[in-house]
């Protein structure tokens, strides 16, 4: 069975991490680490202590409705996630992750859009 890092419990909430195949579970932030838990398989567990997170990137649609956001690891992991109230759990993050190292992830025009310039820039 997997040992919690944290001390205390900030915020609890339902979750999917897309690892894989998706999993269903519960993000739990804390005052050490960002925890993310299988509801299926207690051995199936995710941990980022907040020392080790590099920065968040957060898929913003429709100007301000954010489906899903991604977690860069400083040794190049990423874990993407989506939990009942996104807005809430980034808020929360905010505590503990710089709001400079949360940024808003590239849309699918921003992508073509410098696909573009850089064709025609050669």
């Amino acid at each position: 069975m997997a040992q919690s890092q944290n001390t205390t419990v900030e915020l609890t909430t339902r979750a999917i991490s897309f690892r894989g195949l998706s999993a269903y579970g519960n993000v739990m932030i804390g005052d050490r680490a960002f925890e993310f838990y299988n509801e299926r398989n207690p051995e199936d567990f995710i941990q980022i202590p907040w020392n080790e997170i590099d920065y968040i990137a957060a898929s913003v649609m429709l100007g301000n409705h954010i489906p899903r956001f991604a977690i860069f690891t400083k040794g190049g992991a990423s874990f993407s996630f989506s939990t009942k109230d996104n807005k809430r759990t980034l808020r929360a993050v905010r505590e503990h992750v710089p709001a400079d190292r949360i940024q808003r992830s590239p849309t699918f025009l921003d992508v073509v859009k410098l696909g573009a310039k850089t064709l025609f820039k050669h």
